[in-house]
């Protein structure tokens, strides 16, 4: 038999599935629908690395998986080509997006997805930056807008000056101390801008208490929880010493306001121009100034803390005493109300704060057992156990959760608190000045205001220009269009403007899923019918890095298009699992200095293009084919955890295959005499039951082991094996083998005469009774030592292990002329006889 040849028999077979459609589903009629969804990939110039295909493949597994279970698997894939990874691709090269974005579509559907072998419904393909998508991507931006839940304000916003837009705070990430744009990489800035928010805030409370009944990693719940930042406590209202203003302080402990000795308000908070005293103004405008050259991140990291004195003072409602107003950078206007009360004795910042300035500390808590005294104290003490001091009529209480409310409803029945909830998230910022996104379908009437675009006038087609680099004037390139820009107003008729930003590539995403079943419809963004067949989403596998951004977003939208009415569920995703990061392992080669001795030093690192160390599918894929290249990326490590990649094992898989593929011309090959080994069925049938469970369980590494030893089994005992048996264990290996590596199973099945397709058969059952060992191998020692191993009924009793060790040469050899004094027998292991 000729050598198993990757790419005419991949190629045979990727094209006979897509011309008899083996991967399309009947969505109108299946009888169990399964929604096997994972995150579409941006279109950028430089095409799927291995860490897309050790995604992607993990998630076709599973399908595949799910389909021989019975299921009638749907599984489509598009592209999220609207955005900034697109566009900047389009400047680099100095095209049109519009037209460059399309032959990048191309490119990686057809020459690279398909190759993988994974079974895409491409039926139902789509593609964010076409009008048959956006149009309903400004449908649901509409029906924000009647939801309440789109709003224009003017705010600060950050600003990365190489991308020339805003960011979504969750858009930006922290890199060498800098807060820097997640896409390019570059320090961002502060900005005032009117900008378009998505009102997410006031979805906070069901996007924190869903998480609680949802099948999500408990890291995924975590980390949206811990974004979201719910906090209750109390808004404590502060008195301006010799004004008749006030403001407004949040905390969440408010059991420590006895012990609040200054408050704090942050550099952008509107009381502060209003209370600095003339004296101070000076040194308040200069901080202001530096507080403005800072990121939100900056100022909430940095280790050394900076304020300046208003001069002015608040009346602390607790003590009726007077205390100092600071502003620092530390405290953010937008989290809480943009003031604090400091309570340094018990809050780390505060205490650092006050140290600086030499601001007083009074304690308000005392450790059960210790006399502190707070001017030793070289930390704050944050646990507030023990008894409460220094505070008024609630000295010597002990702290307990239950005095928290006293505290509220004292500050109450004084008019100077009440219960209250913030929340660290903020409003999704969906506003781009770019060109390559969908355009925001709003116009400004001089006479109406904002007047939403008629959904029947949808989609607001975005032009192709010449110039559609961004302008970094805060308006996007779509505003030199004066004959695109003007339009009647919808309203009155009369003159008015056209919005020229584009809405975030993270609201196109904020939906797709919900597109996928009904792309055949162009007269509504998803068919109720269908919808309520196919979704929510059964399985959906993706990034850690979405948890707080496309999830949340996803989330959010599906929230609101069902309160207003038109989603009969409020979760998108019934079942989320993130996949793990594929490491690089890199080789380096150094000089011992010491030496001269040349060393080989190995490190793992994450791949990224700043390193140079982004692998490319292709060339492995010419090299060894799609299936190995499956085989060696899901068995790197758990796929829920990541893996290493190297060279080197993608070799070894590579063999793994070819003495695979050997077996198939031993079939009817010569048998040696004597009787199959007793465990030929039932290793068989454990291999079905391990393979099947890992699978299910996403342990794709323990599989592909669980096959390579069933392998090994098969090597070693083939000869003895019958041509049907043969023939039986390929036909077995096959089917175990289709989820992971779908052409080599194809090709295996059909060169044992199985029917078209292996991918439409049925798992193969394990049978309880025919798994069960036959034999096992019980080990015999003498006084601890090894002596002989012995095949045995798998429930050989103690007497008869005995007399059958006692039967062996080498352990009567080993006990000669000695007395059998004590023996140990562990059921199915081991039998120890001590002499002496």
């Amino acid at each position: 038999m000729a050598h198993y040849d990757t790419r005419v028999i991949e190629e045979k077979w990727n094209r006979r599935w897509e011309e008899t459609g083996l991967y399309r589903v009947d969505l109108a009629h299946a009888k169990q629908p399964f929604y096997n969804l994972m995150e579409f990939p941006y279109p950028s110039g430089e095409g799927l690395h291995v860490g897309h295909v050790y995604t992607y493949c993990g998630a076709d597994t599973y399908g595949r998986f799910m389909r021989a279970q019975g299921h009638d698997v749907f599984q489509p894939m598009g592209f999220d080509s609207f955005g900034i990874h697109s566009e900047n691709y389009a400047l680099k090269l100095g095209i049109n997006p519009m037209r460059l974005t399309d032959r990048t579509v191309e490119r990686f559907r057809e020459t690279q997805m398909k190759r993988l072998g994974t079974m895409w419904d491409w039926s139902h393909e789509v593609i964010t930056s076409h009008p048959d998508y956006y149009r309903w991507t400004q449908w649901i931006f509409l029906q924000m807008i009647k939801a309440g839940m789109a709003y224009r304000a003017k705010a600060p916003v950050t600003w990365c000056p190489t991308c020339l837009t805003v960011l979504a705070n969750e858009q930006t990430e922290e890199e060498n101390g800098e807060t820097v744009c997640e896409r390019c990489h570059t320090p961002v800035v502060q900005r005032e801008m009117e900008q378009w928010f998505f009102r997410i805030t006031a979805y906070a409370d069901r996007l924190v208490d869903n998480l609680r009944d949802l099948d999500w990693p408990e890291l995924s719940k975590t980390l949206q929880t811990e974004w979201i930042g719910r906090s209750t406590g109390a808004a404590i209202t502060f008195a301006i010493k010799d004004s008749d203003r006030a403001f407004t302080v949040f905390t969440t402990r408010p059991d420590t306001i006895f012990g609040a000795t200054y408050c704090v308000l942050a550099p952008e908070h509107p009381m502060v121009p209003i209370i600095v005293r003339p004296e101070h103004s000076a040194a308040v405008d200069a901080y202001l100034a530096e507080v403005g050259r800072k990121t939100e991140r900056e100022r909430t990291t940095e280790k050394e803390k900076t304020g300046v004195f208003t001069g002015a003072y608040a009346i602390n409602p607790a003590t009726g005493q007077p205390i100092p107003i600071w502003i620092a950078d530390y405290v953010l206007a937008h989290y809480g109300t943009g003031a604090i009360m400091a309570v340094p004795a018990h809050d780390q910042r505060d205490f650092e704060f006050a140290r600086a300035f030499e601001l007083p500390i009074i304690l308000v808590y005392q450790p059960d057992g210790e006399r502190i005294d707070p001017a030793a104290m070289t930390q704050a003490l944050p646990d507030h156990g023990g008894t409460i001091i220094n505070s008024g009529p609630f000295t010597g209480l002990r702290s307990e959760e239950s005095v928290i409310p006293r505290f509220i409803a004292w500050l109450g029945e004084r008019g100077a608190g009440e219960a209250r909830t913030t929340l660290r998230l903020h409003d999704w910022l969906i506003s781009r000045q770019r060109y390559w996104g969908p355009p925001i379908p709003v116009i400004y009437c001089p006479k109406d205001g904002i007047v939403p675009v008629p959904e029947e006038d949808l989609p607001v087609l975005l032009p192709e220009i010449e110039e559609f680099r961004p302008t970094g004037t805060g308006v996007g390139p779509l505003g030199a269009l004066e004959d695109w820009v003007n339009v009647p107003c919808p309203v009155c008729g009369g003159p008015a403007r056209r919005e020229t930003d584009v809405s975030d590539t993270f609201l196109d995403s904020a939906w797709y899923f919900l597109r996928y079943p009904s792309t055949e419809w162009n007269d509504r963004p998803f068919d109720p019918k269908r919808t309520r067949k196919w979704l929510p989403v059964n399985m959906y596998m993706g990034g850690i890095e979405h948890v707080r951004r496309h999830h949340l977003y996803a989330r959010f939208t599906t929230m609101v298009l069902h309160d207003l009415g038109i989603l009969p569920f409020e979760e998108p995703f019934a079942r989320l699992r993130l996949h793990g990061l594929l490491l690089v392992l890199e080789e380096e080669r150094i000089t011992d200095p010491d030496t001269g001795e040349e060393k080989v030093v190995q490190t793992v690192q994450k791949m990224s293009k700043s390193r140079g160390n982004v692998v490319n599918p292709d060339e492995y894929i010419e090299r060894y084919g799609a299936d190995v290249l499956r085989l060696y990326l899901l068995f790197a490590g758990p796929y829920q955890e990541g893996g290493v990649f190297s060279d080197r094992g993608v070799a070894g898989i590579s063999r793994f295959v070819a003495r695979l593929w050997s077996r198939l011309e031993e079939i009817d090959a010569h048998t040696a005499p004597g009787e199959v080994d007793r465990e030929w069925e039932p290793t068989q049938h454990r291999t079905i039951k391990r393979v099947g469970d890992d699978i299910a369980a996403l342990k794709f590494h323990t599989a592909i082991a669980g096959l390579m030893e069933h392998q090994n089994y098969l090597n070693d005992h083939w000869q003895s094996a019958a041509p049907s048996q043969r023939r039986d264990a390929l036909r077995v290996t096959a089917l175990l083998l289709a989820p992971l590596a779908p052409h080599l199973a194809e090709e295996l099945w059909a060169q044992l005469g199985g029917a078209y397709s292996v991918h439409s058969q049925p798992w193969p059952q394990w049978n309880p009774e025919k798994a069960r060992a036959r034999a096992i191998t019980l080990v015999v020692q003498v006084n601890g030592k090894l002596r002989d191993k012995l095949e045995l009924a798998p429930d050989v009793a103690e007497e008869e292990a005995v007399t059958r060790a006692l039967a062996s040469e080498k352990v009567r050899a080993a006990i000669q002329g000695k007395t059998i004094r004590h023996r140990v027998f562990v059921p199915g292991k081991l039998v120890n006889l001590v002499v002496g």
